[in-house]
């Protein structure tokens, strides 16, 4: 980790789920007065203004470390990540860089957060896992009654391959999968179905799956 005087500082906003009316109104602010700012390029495009410096974030992370270090001679710099950073985002990388003491984050609306909420399902027994580009522990995974998963998927773990390894590790077909996609934008969508169906019908990834089991499924 660095080390050094701390001057500017690195702002880690959370832009929440998508749609820019699901972002904090002091996450608008700081971005509005941001003069540096980091990010995905539909999150520069959505929030982009005049007189702003950016850098796309990409496959090329080591780049865009090195280009706030470099920006922060000159000013704070404002990093959006989708979601809340606290999970699964850049801040990682940054803690790891960066002093802690040089790093400040503002919460945003997660896309799990979200999906639950248009189920109108409360998550605080929810196991929330990630498939999108890594893997869970095989233990995340086991069938409890009542059990409940929130999973981020991606292309190659999604609807169908999620649905298959379920019902190998214990979980009956009768429970229910939501598949969640797009959320928060004009063409969100959210499927349910069960775990049976799922793995017999066409994979849809790149979105958030929840699982429930329900003990009269038994």
């Amino acid at each position: 980790m660095e080390t050094g005087i701390v001057s500017h500082k690195i702002i880690i906003v959370g832009i929440g789920p998508g749609d820019p009316a699901y972002l904090l109104p002091k996450a608008r602010k700081i971005i509005e007065d941001a003069r540096i700012l980091v990010g995905g390029k539909r999150a520069l495009a959505d929030h982009s203004h005049s007189g702003v410096r950016e850098c796309a974030i990409g496959a090329d992370i080591s780049g865009v470390l090195d280009f706030i270090r470099d920006a922060l001679a000159e000013d704070d710099v404002v990093v959006m990540v989708s979601g809340d950073p606290g999970y699964y985002s850049l801040l990682d990388a940054l803690r790891r860089t960066f002093p802690v003491d040089q790093i400040g984050v503002v919460p945003g609306i997660s896309s799990l957060q979200f999906a639950f909420a248009r189920l109108a399902l409360p998550w605080h027994s929810a196991r929330l896992l990630s498939f999108h580009g890594r893997e869970p522990l095989e233990a995340e995974l086991f069938r409890a009654p009542d059990a409940m998963l929130g999973m981020l998927t991606d292309g190659r773990n999604n609807s169908q391959t999620i649905a298959a390894r379920l019902l190998s590790r214990g979980w009956h077909e009768k429970d229910r999968m939501y598949v969640c996609t797009h959320l928060s934008y004009k063409d969100e969508e959210i499927i349910e179905t069960t775990l049976g169906a799922a793995k017999d019908d066409v994979g849809i990834g790149h979105g958030v799956i929840i699982v429930c089991a329900h003990e009269e499924n038994v």
